[in-house]
């Protein structure tokens, strides 16, 4: 690999007589490595077989002997892991070490895409928080939410806009997550072509651009809520400069973790480094503070969609593990959104505040009494567990995900999931001798499924 000459200089400054053993590193094969879903349990041998070794910073992680073709493995569509690089899980500690998750928490990921991260911060959530994963980028969007929509957890809104915009949200949040773009030079084992784009211009660019985000960042956060800073690089103009210029510049502090010398993260002054001559990962930066002072802001407003009607909502009663848990609302252009309960005042605020956002878990839509599931519903967590499903054979599952025509022997006509080792893929509608295939058309795997 060809490391630009200014980063050499920088990194040999960084790591000092350590410099060889990270270029050495640099060399070898990035490690594959997954984090199961904890509420669509699978045993991890049912996945990749025996003796996987685990990330030391996540039980949920592991890292796998190889990396396998995700795309043709179903368990993956239907949201049993995520596939997600180790050093970025330590995430989770970070939280789990300073925020009561007992307690029912406002979260924000303000710069969430693909969703790492953002499945990471649902998996740690109890069922009365909300999380808010954002994505300034439209195009990135998607991607998000599909990966929000396969974890399968209810209580989360995915928005598109720019942290400035937010202002009305000013102490509104008990975490946020900031995840800032940057130069990426953790990821230069990863991806070879980032080390060509990369440049010390284009570092003193994503710093004055992180400052920008932390500046946001920090407005949104309630007093002695918490803000988790996070890069995938190690220089530090973006990590520790901008990490003290926060404290110098709002009312944080830093807060210490406690870390394990055996799992090799470096402690610096205001954050902890990984590097990956030291451990099982990528290189990645991480800093949490508290928020010492400001003001608190209670949530105020009001969900303007339609109530659904009393008749609707008996008929939408078995769709749902818990019924009683969600209020359901009709949005003017027909589906039906539910909404837990005990989150109905903060998913207004949310409401009034963005714009350009989802609506929570919308789970289908009636066409005169006929309720018409959607696959959101299918992968989603809150869903009955009584429903009509088949289970299918990996090749079958495969089909389906295809959107290709598979056989069922005497099923009754109607809705029905269609299932992989207990886990719901999506639904079919049987109709007489044909099955529809009601799997989004954009979600359909592309590739030849006979590799």
């Amino acid at each position: 690999m060809n490391l630009p000459e200014n980063f050499v200089s920088q990194m040999q400054h960084i790591l000092g007589a350590e410099y060889p053993d990270f270029v050495e590193s640099l060399q070898k094969e990035a490690p594959t490595t997954i984090r199961l879903n904890s509420k669509k349990t699978l045993p991890n041998a049912a996945l990749f077989g025996e003796n996987l070794v685990p990330v030391k910073w996540n039980t949920d992680g592991f890292y796998l002997p190889q990396r396998p073709s995700f795309t043709l493995d179903p368990s993956f569509h239907a949201g049993a892991y995520y596939v997600q690089e180790a050093s970025s899980m330590f995430v989770a500690e970070a939280i789990k070490q300073t925020v009561d998750l007992t307690k029912p928490l406002k979260v924000m990921d303000l710069c969430a895409a693909p969703g790492g991260k953002t499945t990471l911060l649902a998996s740690l959530l109890n069922n009365k928080s909300l999380l808010v994963a954002n994505e300034v980028i439209k195009s990135r969007v998607g991607a998000l939410k599909e990966n929000l929509e396969k974890w399968g957890y209810p209580n989360y809104v995915v928005s598109n806009h720019d942290p400035e915009e937010m202002i009305d949200l000013e102490g509104f949040f008990d975490v946020v997550l900031t995840d800032a773009p940057c130069s990426g030079e953790g990821l230069f084992r990863k991806d070879p072509k980032a080390s060509k784009e990369w440049s010390e211009n284009s570092v003193q660019l994503c710093s004055a651009r992180q400052k920008r985000i932390l500046q946001a960042a920090a407005m949104l956060v309630a007093p002695n809520g918490f803000l988790c800073y996070s890069t995938c690089t190690y220089n530090e103009k973006e990590n520790e400069q901008n990490a003290n210029w926060l404290t110098q510049t709002a009312d944080f502090e830093r807060v210490k973790l406690n870390i394990p010398a055996e799992w090799g993260i470096v402690e610096k002054e205001f954050g902890y480094q990984f590097f990956p001559h030291k451990v099982a990962g990528e290189g990645f930066y991480l800093a949490i503070f508290r928020k010492i002072r400001g003001d608190k802001q209670e949530a105020r407003g009001k969900i303007k969609f339609n109530r659904v009607s009393q008749k609707k909502v008996e008929l939408l009663k078995k769709w749902l593990k818990e019924p009683a848990d969600f209020e359901f609302f009709e949005k003017p252009e027909g589906p039906i959104v539910a909404i837990p309960v005990n989150l109905t005042n903060e998913y207004a605020t949310i409401f009034r505040v963005l714009q350009k956002r989802s609506s929570g878990l919308e789970i289908g839509q009636f066409k005169g009494d006929d309720f018409i599931p959607s696959h959101d519903l299918a992968l989603s967590t809150a869903i009955a567990t009584d429903l009509p499903a088949i289970e299918l054979s990996k090749e079958d599952a495969l089909k389906f995900l295809k959107r290709e025509n598979i056989v069922v022997e005497n099923a009754a006509n109607g809705w029905l999931l269609a299932r992989y080792k207990g886990l719901n893929l999506g639904f079919m509608k049987v109709i007489g001798d044909r099955i529809n295939n009601y799997l989004p058309k954009e979600w359909r795997i592309r590739m030849d499924i006979s590799e």
